[in-house]
């Protein structure tokens, strides 16, 4: 699962349904840290076991 590619609509669904400027906004804002995406042939993906650290670091700090 660590190795696991997910797509930006993949992504946007893990992170609550959030819309695609949402995640532009976390990518560039450098306080949140979000994981940066693989582009692959000009679309992004995720390893799905960043954005999952991620997601749990979030809930611990809150």
């Amino acid at each position: 699962m660590e190795h696991k590619r997910i797509p930006a609509k993949d992504v946007r669904a893990m992170c609550g349904g959030v819309s695609d400027m949402s995640l532009w906004r976390w990518l560039n804002d450098p306080t949140l840290n979000f994981p940066k995406p693989i582009y692959i042939a000009r679309r992004r993906y995720w390893r799905e076991a960043d954005v999952i650290a991620w997601l749990d670091a979030r809930e611990v700090a809150a």
